[in-house]
C-alpha cells in the first residue's frame, strides 16, 4: 500500500491480491468525459428536431417544452447510462480512465435493478450541496452515497474483485 495521500486506498484479500478503489479525481474526470459525450450526442439531436429556437424557447413550469424533450434530455441518458453499467461495467468515461462499477458484495456485474437504484440514488447524492459525491474523497472504500445505497463499488480495472461475504 502506498503512503502517498493522493493514491486511492487499496485493500488486500486473503490470497494477497489487492482491490484498488477508483479515487475521487479519477471519478470526476470520468463524469466530465461522460457529460461531454452526452452533450455531443444530445445537442445536435435537439437542434435537428427542434431547431435553434429550442434553446431560447419558453418551457412549462417543470422546465420541459414537450414529451420529446423529456425523452431526449432525461429518458435516453438514463437508458444509455444503465445500459453501459449492465453491459460493459462502466460508462465511456470510466472505460477511458480504467474504472469498472461492480456489485460491492459479490464483485460481479450490476443487474438492471441495481443500476436503476444507483442512477436514481445520484439525486440523493446531490441534495445537500453534492455532499454525496464529495463523500467519495473521504470514504475508505471510495463510495459515494449513491454507491452505498445501491451496494456498488468503483474499482480500478485490473484490480482483484472482492469476494462474496456469504
Amino acid at each position: 500500500m502506498s503512503n502517498d495521500p493522493f493514491t486511492p486506498p487499496s485493500a488486500e484479500l486473503d490470497n494477497g491480491t489487492e482491490i484498488i478503489y477508483a479515487g475521487f479525481w479519477r471519478r470526476v474526470g470520468a463524469s466530465l468525459i461522460d457529460t461531454i459525450i452526452l452533450l455531443l450526442v444530445m445537442l445536435p439531436l435537439l437542434f435537428m428536431l427542434f431547431g435553434s429556437d429550442y434553446f431560447n424557447s419558453e418551457t412549462d413550469e417543470m422546465g420541459f417544452s414537450s414529451p420529446l424533450d423529456v425523452m431526449i434530455n432525461y429518458i435516453i441518458p438514463i437508458g444509455i447510462t444503465i445500459f453501459f453499467w449492465v453491459k460493459f461495467r462502466a460508462t465511456p468515461g470510466k472505460m477511458l480512465l480504467g474504472c469498472i462499477v461492480v456489485n460491492a458484495q459479490t464483485g460481479e456485474n450490476l443487474g438492471v435493478g441495481r443500476s436503476i437504484v444507483r442512477y436514481f440514488a445520484y439525486f440523493i447524492s446531490t441534495i445537500v450541496l453534492f455532499l454525496g459525491f464529495f463523500w467519495v474523497a473521504f470514504d475508505k472504500r471510495k463510495q459515494g452515497w449513491h454507491d452505498k445505497i445501491a451496494g456498488t463499488l468503483v474499482l480500478r480495472k485490473g484490480s482483484a474483485l472482492p469476494r462474496s461475504n456469504a
